[in-house]
């Protein structure tokens, strides 16, 4: 190091020494003018001196505390304050307001219970909080400010509570919130003044808390929903490993943080410019279902010098009618049909939802309910399942034949079959007319199974044995859990199976069976054991509707065979149509000449190139 370096060097520690000596001195400048300007202030009022002056045994200590306090007193009031709890409730929802942040720490909704038949809240205690970031101070958040409260009840009976952060210099801000006397939806305007800006980073963070039976259910259930203005949006299930999600591209209309029968949703009056969020369920404490945290960007509205930002915030259950009443997009927050099923949504908004509507507009059991519209659904279908038996029937009527047909062709599959095609087509048969009627059934079975466990009319609903309709019955717990099974029995879903394999085995002593492939013999016993494993945990009114729905299934099938179907006349006319020239479908013609190509080739040897 040179001479020129080591001169520099020793100039820049001799500036940095002489700042550092200059800011001290100034600090201790200032202090002691704030010291003997807080003592004359202390003497000016002997009750605030009496309140803040301590007395201990250092000698400096009353004069460095009476100081701090004075400085605390001279700070605007959102600076300087005591958190404080304000009730807020209408006949809907109670809700407890905090006045640091002036917003709702907890949520409790009336007219619903806990599984345990305690008061149910959505969300409760810290972590739950509603903050806007302010042009002031770098950005500073209103969860950090203190509020005054002033409530007041408007003649409709509507209730509203405004409060009011001051900043001093002319700046302040207003969370004015608005509860109407009935209802679940609040409305919530945040108003700055003397702060200009034309919007708002909005955070928002929710806990949702344990409510239902199972907790495993309840986090399956959890999910969280966005909507664009231009109606596109998108869903996400809880996971335990955190989801973060981001929504720039669009204008976004709405978030909804969902639990398997209730929502939060804050919806903004201009919509949400981008939107961020981080959404996880919850795993070690079994109280906490999921939680949700985002930051929108919440556009103002400018005045004379004034800037608001409107928002409303739905606190509800997950009912499908109330949702609508609020939003037509909300109804998607009752989970219909989605992914690959999405299609059974339409079954069940246009068909299965109104029937069951009008059906609870004079009938209180909901037990009953599913009875009828299964009764309805099998009626409906009845035609299908006809033709479906009826074409059963045809091709039992046709074994003798086939059996000839196999006895005379021995072990020639190929050549077997194409000999059945023409049985068939003579005889005038589909073969696919037991299976088609019965796909058409598909689409309802499949609308059940998203319905009745989304619907919240069935929770705690009381039938026989089982105390809940929207969540599994239980007639006996185990210690332990069968893997593929669970912790216990569900004796609808032993009903389910019970009825499902005996018409199994109904269905098997109609329907003729082919000994060439013998899993088919054994397949409709097979899937109802597989199927109770799933169904155990599932709601009690889908499988009380699937045990309905079988045992309805049986007596059709019986009254079908007995009234209906006449094996002497239908063996009479499929002779009948064998002198009649035949009129093969399309379908037929292509079949048989995929048989008669593969025949062929089984025929033809290979070919050995020689080289």
């Amino acid at each position: 190091m040179d001479r020129n370096q080591v001169t520099g060097f020793a100039l820049l520690a001799v500036l940095l020494i002489g700042y550092l000596l200059y800011t001290q001195h100034d600090q201790k400048v200032f202090m002691e003018h704030k010291v003997a300007d807080s003592i004359a202030f202390a003497k000016s009022h002997p009750r605030t001196t009496a309140d803040t002056i301590k007395t201990t045994a250092g000698a400096n200590t009353p004069i460095v505390d009476s100081a701090t306090e004075a400085l605390r007193k001279l700070m605007p009031p959102a600076y300087n304050g005591q958190a404080q709890t304000i009730v807020f409730e209408n006949d809907k929802v109670a809700l407890q307001f905090t006045t640091k942040g002036a917003y709702p720490v907890a949520a409790q909704i009336k007219e619903y219970k806990t599984y345990s038949q305690k008061p149910l809240f959505l969300f409760n205690g810290p972590g739950n909080m509603l903050s806007a970031v302010l042009p002031v101070d770098n950005g500073r958040p209103t969860s950090d400010l203190f509020f005054t409260p002033v409530t007041r009840q408007e003649p409709n009976g509507d209730k509203t509570i405004d409060f009011t952060a001051d900043l001093g210099g002319g700046k302040k801000v207003d969370m004015i919130y608005t509860l109407p006397k009935n209802d679940y939806m609040m409305r919530c305007n945040i108003v700055l003044t003397g702060m200009p800006a034309q919007s708002l980073a909005i955070n928002w963070q929710t806990l949702g808390l344990h409510t239902e039976k199972d907790v495993l259910n309840e986090r399956q259930g959890a999910q969280v929903y966005y909507k664009n203005k231009n109606g596109e949006g998108d869903y996400f299930t809880a996971k335990p490993e955190e989801k973060i999600i981001h929504n720039n591209d669009g204008v976004s209309s709405w978030l909804g943080f969902r639990k398997q029968y209730f929502s939060t949703v804050l919806m903004a009056e201009d919509g949400f410019s981008k939107m961020d969020v981080k959404f996880m369920a919850g795993t070690t404490d079994t109280n906490l279902i999921a939680q949700n945290t985002a930051t929108m960007q919440l556009p103002l509205k400018a005045g004379s010098n004034e800037q608001t930002g409107s928002l409303k915030w739905y606190i509800g259950p997950n009912d499908y009618h109330t949702l609508q009443h609020y939003n037509a997009s909300f109804e998607d927050m009752v989970p219909l049909g989605y992914g690959i099923m999405a299609f059974v949504k339409y079954i069940n908004k246009w068909a299965l939802i109104p029937i069951f509507y009008f059906l609870a507009g004079f009938i209180k059991s909901y037990a009953i309910i599913i009875v009828l519209m299964t009764l309805f659904i099998r009626l409906i279908l009845s035609f299908f399942t006809y033709k479906s038996y009826l074409s059963s029937a045809k091709m039992r009527v046709l074994k003798p034949e086939l059996d000839e047909l196999r006895a005379k062709i021995g072990d020639d599959q190929q050549k077997f079959s194409m000999e059945q095609m023409k049985l068939y087509r003579s005889a005038g048969v589909n073969p696919l007319g037991g299976c088609l009627p019965m796909l058409f059934q598909l689409p309802i079975l499949l609308s059940m199974y998203y319905m009745f466990p989304s619907f919240i009319e069935f929770r705690q609903q009381h039938f026989l044995w089982c105390n809940d309709l929207s969540t599994y019955d239980s007639i006996f717990n185990f210690n332990f859990t069968i893997p593929f099974y669970g912790d216990h029995v569900s004796l609808f879903t032993l009903l389910m199976t019970a009825t499902s394999l005996f018409l199994a085995v109904y269905n098997r002593n109609m329907t003729p069976q082919d000994p060439n492939n013998p899993m088919m013999k054994y397949m409709p016993f097979i899937f109802p054991v597989i199927l109770m494993g799933v169904f155990n945990k599932m709601a009690a009114a889908l499988t009380f509707y699937y045990t309905c729905s079988n045992i309805l299934s049986i007596l059709q099938q019986f009254i079908i065979q007995k009234y209906f179907i006449n094996e002497k006349a239908i063996h009479a006319q499929l002779q009948e149509n064998k002198n009649k020239p035949a009129t093969p479908s399309k379908w037929s013609q292509r079949l048989e000449e995929m048989q008669k190509l593969q025949a062929n080739r089984a025929k033809t040897p290979p070919r050995i190139n020689k080289k």
